[in-house]
């Protein structure tokens, strides 16, 4: 009798709020490995473990046309799932307008902006171009002819050389732009010399820069930061900046409390030492925002995006 009372007690302690267990969870990274989206559904799993906010996360790999195609699996298998998330940010809302997506981020639950990452433009340690300028030159003379590897069309990537280039006084309809829709590949690209130089977020090509393989011309962020030894594009001549961000959103079709749990769970991670030493790492910079407050600032970078791919000739 002894041993019944007690296993009603562990059953019954196990079903209070306060000793839930904790949840499972699998993350979809809407593109291929190595990305920046991959790094960020990878660096939550390893949070959420490490911290027991998840007895159990998995990442899983989508990829194609910005992730719009990744967005509309998650959005249809996901629809009522708890245990279903997505990231996504600046290039998922660039990709959705290039692509006329016919499924947008209204699809899903967004759950909260968490990182914001610049840009970084990278050659070849073996490259004639030694510096921003040289790479200026190079693309008023024949802009044609200087070829840029970064992510999907329509991403912060695109834009971010469209910008450059209209910035210098070049059409940027004529960068010569080349969309992988994997770090990984567009690491090789540049790696072999396939393309003239590399455009993404530092994390994709860190490892290679401090290998001495990879050389950054410029950063853009509006002032140098700790993690890049190199100039921001203001120092190079370009008077520009931009600011990648990622967010994490969940299924449709979920009760006010089930995206509640998610939040605070989501929150938990971005408030542990893990995480806080993966931005550390990666140089990603804590842009947290949950909630309505999210929600609206999402609408405004959705419209601002979509005005800016029309300055640049994606988007008619």
């Amino acid at each position: 009798m002894k041993h019944l009372a007690a296993a009603a007690f562990v059953a019954g302690a196990l079903a209070l709020p306060g000793l839930a267990l904790a949840a499972d969870y699998s993350i979809m990274a809407p593109a291929g490995p190595g990305g920046g989206w991959d790094q960020t559904a990878r660096a939550m799993q390893e949070a959420m473990t490490a911290e027991g906010i998840s007895g159990n996360v998995q990442v899983i790999n989508v990829p194609g046309a910005g992730g719009t195609i990744g967005l509309a699996q998650f959005a249809q298998e996901a629809n009522g799932d708890p245990s279903r998330l997505i990231v996504g940010g600046y290039v998922m809302v660039g990709a959705i307008l290039t692509n006329k997506s016919p499924v947008t981020l209204d699809a899903v639950t967004p759950i909260a902006r968490l990182t914001g990452e610049f840009e970084v433009i990278v050659v070849p340690a073996a490259s004639d171009i030694k510096t921003l300028a040289d790479l200026v030159t190079k693309l008023k003379a024949d802009p044609g002819a200087v070829s840029w590897a970064g992510g999907s069309a329509g991403g912060t990537d695109h834009i971010t050389a469209g910008l450059l280039a209209k910035t210098v006084g070049v059409d940027p309809k004529l960068v010569n732009y080349v969309a992988f829709s994997g770090g990984g590949e567009a690491l090789a690209a540049v790696l072999g010399s396939q393309t003239t130089v590399g455009i993404s977020g530092y994390g994709e090509f860190q490892a290679q820069v401090e290998a001495g393989a990879l050389r950054v011309l410029g950063v853009s962020a509006p002032e140098r930061i700790a993690v890049v030894d190199a100039p921001t594009f203001k120092e190079g001549g370009v008077d520009l900046s931009v600011m990648n961000w990622r967010m994490v959103a969940a299924g449709p079709g979920l009760s006010a409390e089930q995206v509640a749990a998610i939040t605070a769970d989501v929150q938990k991670m971005a408030e542990s030492a893990s995480w806080k030493k993966t931005l550390e790492t990666k140089g990603w910079m804590n842009t947290w925002l949950a909630g309505d407050d999210f929600k609206a600032q999402l609408a405004k970078e959705i419209a601002a995006t979509e005005a800016v791919l029309k300055d640049i000739g994606l988007v008619q």
